[in-house]
Order: structure tokens, then C-alpha cells, then sequence
């Protein structure tokens, strides 16, 4: 590794530094993920080195007693280079099988303003990390870890810091069937996936020079595998929503590189009450209805969409809380992608409901090309 990589002083070159050492490894000894898994909690939440790339993924939305308005999101990626690269040789505090990433991002909804942040470091010598054996991740400063039975999370750049306390309301959700979240056609292209759909959130948000008080509710994934898209896959369309009735959805549609929809496509719907239930593509239907083309990037994203469920007698119509929250990582994954603050509103069995969420659009500025 270089100089810069090693003191975190990252740009794209670097990120293609990292991706071209990922590649080679996935081939050589990195686990695949296939059906069978068996879950344990605690245990899963911390990191799983075995396999080639992981995410921790916070998003939600957060108020002051006023009723300010805001949505975050936290995202820790690992990239694993070389597995079992110090084992059997002598430990040295330089010694790391792979790179840490994050992305911070605060949404001012009264404002319309996204600000974001993103950090690279290798493990090692403190500067990052991800515990296997307790769940404890970190880059630089920015860290989630376990406290008890809840998520804490701190976050601070010279712009916006967040310090949260994220409290399970409702059982973890497995998502995909037999233990995978199929990617493709392929027998290794798949996850092991999981969330905590409703957590009560409280904490600060610090913003402009204000330390704000804040409460809300939040959604974490977390996702580990070696060999995710096919090769045919250009990106996907991702969401999680959080329903007033007390249910949740989680859908996304990988899209081929000519634009149709990839079959193990899927998601989950999570009722009030009761087991989750596994939704594959036919079960659901999104259309985009509005369109927005970037002027900073020049992506052309779907920006608003219908969306149904007839098995669970669900429409809704899902709008961004406002168009702005494009990313660009030239210091991390080097990719261009949209991931904001939604809301929607509409029907569940004859009956109003609203809801507020997160969507994720990747592969729009260009194939996405992130080692996952």
C-alpha cells in the first residue's frame, strides 16, 4: 500500500488501488455466501472477515422538539484484500486484510441542503477497524459499536456531527430465503442480509454551530458477501420505508445493463405484528413517474415512483423530500450515486397511510463498478 494510504490521505487513485487488490483476492479463499446460513445474535452483528465485502448502513430521520427536520445516513464499508493475511507470521500494528470506508450525510429538510462527508482508511495502527468478535467498527472517529441492547452511533466532520442512541423496537428481519439475498443468476452472486427496521433514535445532531436535540426513528442493514452482481448488472433501485401503520418495506430492483429488470430482484414486506414475509420480483411493482438529471454529475435518476404490493393491497407514491442528495465519493468508492430522504403516501387495505424512508440509486452516472 502506499504512503498516502497508509496516513488516509485517499483519492481516486488510491480507490483503484484498493479495487484492483480486492479483485484477485474474491478467487482466492474469500467464502461465498450460499444458502443454509445460520444466524446469532449478537454475534452477526460484529464483522465477518471471511467474506470479501460488508456494510453497516444507518439511515433516518430525526426532529427537534420545534420541529426541525432532518435525514442521516451512516455507512461503514469493509473491503477485505487478502484473507488470513497475518496469520502465521509475525503481528506487526501495520499488518491489515483490508480497507475501511464510510459516508456521513445529513439532510436539512427544511432547507433542502445535503451535506455529506467520506472517509478511507486501512486497518491497522488504530485508524480503522472492525471487530469480529464484538460488533465495533470504525473509521478515524467515526465508530458504531453496541451498548447494551441498542446501537450507538458518533459521526463528526467540520460541517455536521451526529451522536445517537438507535433502540430496536421490532425483531431483526432475515431477508431473501434460506438464509441468502440473491444478486443473479449465478450460485455465489448473493448476501447474507438482514435489518432492524424500526429503531427508536435519540440523541444530537450538531449543524451550522448548533448542537441540536433530536429524536426519530431509524433502519440499519447490514450485509456481508464475496461475489454479489452479475457481470451483466449495471445497478439497482433501492428502498426502505417505514409506514404509519407500524409495517415496513424493503424492496430493491437490480437493473441490467440494458436497463430491464434482473429476476432475483425481491424484498421484504414486515407487518405490525408477525413474521416477515419474503416478496420476490412478481410480488411487486415499481414504476418511475418523474425524472431529475443531475447538474453537478449529469446522471439522469428515476425521482419519483408508484409503487404497489397487491398481496399486501399496497400502493403508494414515493417522492424525494428534495432532489439534491447526490453523492460523489472521489476519496472513497469512487462512484456517483443518489441515496436520500423519501416520503410517500397512499393506501394499505382501503385505508390512508404515509411513510417516510430512504431510496438508493446506483449505476445511473455510470456501470457501478464497486467491489460488492
Amino acid at each position: 500500500m502506499s504512503e498516502r494510504l497508509l496516513r488516509g490521505q485517499v483519492g481516486i487513485g488510491v480507490v483503484a488501488a484498493v479495487l484492483a487488490l480486492a479483485a484477485p483476492a474474491a478467487a482466492g479463499g474469500f467464502r461465498p455466501a450460499l444458502p443454509g446460513y445460520s444466524y446469532a445474535f449478537p454475534r452477526d452483528h460484529a464483522a465477518h472477515p471471511a467474506f470479501r465485502t460488508e456494510w453497516w448502513y444507518y439511515t433516518g430521520h430525526l426532529a427537534t422538539a420545534s420541529g426541525r427536520a432532518f435525514g442521516y445516513q451512516l455507512t461503514f464499508f469493509r473491503v477485505g484484500t487478502a484473507p488470513g493475511l497475518s496469520l502465521g507470521v509475525k503481528a506487526s500494528p501495520w499488518r491489515s486484510d483490508g480497507v475501511l470506508l464510510a459516508h456521513f450525510a445529513v439532510s436539512d429538510l427544511d432547507a433542502a441542503h445535503f451535506g455529506t462527508a467520506e472517509r478511507l482508511q486501512r486497518g491497522g495502527v488504530g485508524l480503522a477497524g472492525a471487530g469480529a468478535a464484538a460488533y465495533d467498527v470504525f473509521v478515524g472517529g467515526w465508530r458504531a459499536w453496541l451498548e447494551g441492547g441498542s446501537h450507538r452511533l458518533t459521526a463528526r466532520d467540520a460541517r455536521q456531527a451526529i451522536d445517537l442512541t438507535l433502540t430496536p423496537r421490532k425483531p431483526i428481519v432475515i431477508h431473501g430465503r434460506n438464509g441468502v439475498s440473491r444478486k443473479s443468476d449465478c450460485p455465489t452472486c448473493a448476501s447474507h442480509y438482514y435489518s432492524l427496521t424500526r429503531l427508536e433514535t435519540r440523541g444530537t445532531l450538531a449543524l451550522g454551530g448548533e448542537n441540536l436535540p433530536v429524536t426519530g426513528t431509524s433502519w440499519m442493514d447490514h450485509e456481508f458477501g464475496s461475489n454479489q452482481l452479475g457481470r451483466r448488472e449495471a445497478g439497482w433501485d433501492w428502498f426502505s420505508l417505514q409506514l404509519s401503520d407500524g409495517s415496513e418495506l424493503m424492496l430493491y430492483q437490480l437493473r441490467r445493463t440494458d436497463g430491464t429488470p434482473v429476476p432475483q430482484s425481491s424484498g421484504t414486506w414486515v407487518p405490525p405484528v408477525g413474521p416477515p414475509r419474503h416478496l420476490p420480483l412478481a410480488a411487486f411493482d415499481v414504476r418511475p413517474t418523474a425524472r431529475w438529471k443531475s447538474p453537478t454529475s449529469g446522471a439522469d435518476y428515476p425521482m419519483a415512483w408508484t409503487l404497489r404490493v397487491p398481496g399486501e393491497d399496497l400502493s403508494l407514491t414515493v417522492t424525494p423530500s428534495f432532489e439534491r442528495q447526490e453523492w460523489q465519493t472521489p476519496g472513497s468508492t469512487g462512484e456517483t450515486y443518489w441515496e436520500g430522504s423519501v416520503k410517500a403516501a397512499g393506501t394499505r387495505g382501503g385505508k390512508p397511510v404515509t411513510a417516510a424512508g430512504y431510496v438508493e440509486l446506483t449505476g445511473y452516472a455510470r456501470r457501478f463498478a464497486a467491489p460488492i
